[in-house]
């Protein structure tokens, strides 16, 4: 064998093993995603304190910031205040009933005395019906105080009860000015900083929970059948070595429609035009990042 030939022979050699180690061996490729939430502000105003950077690990309830209340603070005391006064009207109706009620007691008094007097011919029948009949106006005088006591004290609290909603609603406001981070995760954008001017729905940051990550990758209509969902699956990464990483996942999705192969995705049949997406769960140690490929072996 001469020595170009030699040469050629090596160079082929070179090239089939390449060809040996390309995406043919693997079922499926994709890209590393997560379930990302963006979180926005939920009141107006000027950002006083925001505690976040961008890879920094938050947890669930934990407050990161809070935003200017000042103007709801006094609006809410300004209301209460006026409840206070609305309510400072109300009747004591203890006390202007308590006079009208000894006059009634003192009058039972009198006409039992004087039916003790008619008795021993000391009274007069007309003694005995006077004090009857000033016994009946004073219940009904009694009667009609309380129900119009009653009345004022009810139309004042119904002044009241509108007050109250506001101040529940400033109150609402109040709190819902402190941003609280509602998920576990990893802070992935940050969009906001102190002392910037925010407003309802304007995004502050993006978070996603990185502990559990997902492969999207793409399999052809013939390699349907041989998926189901909670199946166990390898998926394997790229190493500093040049090897591979491998970890063990979980196919968690299978998307019902068929669709175009996206141009970024080589699928084990690069001739078949439609696709299936599916969603595979990897647990992460760290290593895995949004956006790395990764290929699957079913």
């Amino acid at each position: 064998m001469t020595m170009k030939k030699t040469y050629l022979f090596l160079i082929s050699l070179i090239v089939l093993a390449a060809c040996g180690n390309g995406d043919d061996q693997f079922d499926a490729t994709g890209n590393f995603e997560a379930d990302e939430t963006i979180i926005s502000s939920e009141a107006a105003g000027k950002i006083l304190q925001f505690d976040i950077e961008e890879g920094q690990t938050l947890k669930a309830g934990e407050v990161v910031g809070y935003i200017d209340t000042l103007q709801l603070r006094l609006r809410k005391k300004q209301l209460q205040l006026s409840a206070r006064a609305v309510m400072a009207k109300q009747p004591d109706a203890a006390k202007q009933l308590a006079t009208v009620k000894e006059q009634i007691e003192t009058t039972k008094k009198e006409k039992a005395r004087f039916k003790s007097l008619l008795k021993e011919d000391a009274a007069t029948q007309k003694q005995v019906d006077d004090l009857t009949a000033q016994l009946a106006l004073l219940q009904k005088q009694y009667d009609a105080l309380q129900s119009s006591l009653n009345t004022t004290t009810s139309s004042l609290q119904s002044e009241v009860k509108p007050i109250e909603v506001q101040v529940e609603q400033l109150q609402d406001q109040i709190r819902k000015s402190q941003i609280v981070n509602p998920v576990n995760g990893t802070v992935l954008v940050k969009y906001a900083e102190a002392n910037e001017v925010t407003a309802p729905g304007k995004a502050l940051y993006k978070i996603a929970n990185l502990s559990d990550i997902i492969l999207r990758a793409y399999i052809t209509g013939t390699q349907l059948p041989e998926i189901k969902l909670n199946q166990d699956v390898e998926v394997l990464v790229d190493n500093a070595e040049g090897g591979y990483k491998t970890y063990k996942g979980v196919i968690t999705w299978v998307s019902d429609k068929a669709e175009f192969t996206p141009k970024t995705i080589q699928t084990k049949e690069e001739r078949a035009n439609l696709v299936y997406a599916i969603k595979i769960k990897v647990k992460n140690d760290g290593y895995l990042k949004l956006g790395m490929y990764g290929e699957v072996n079913f």
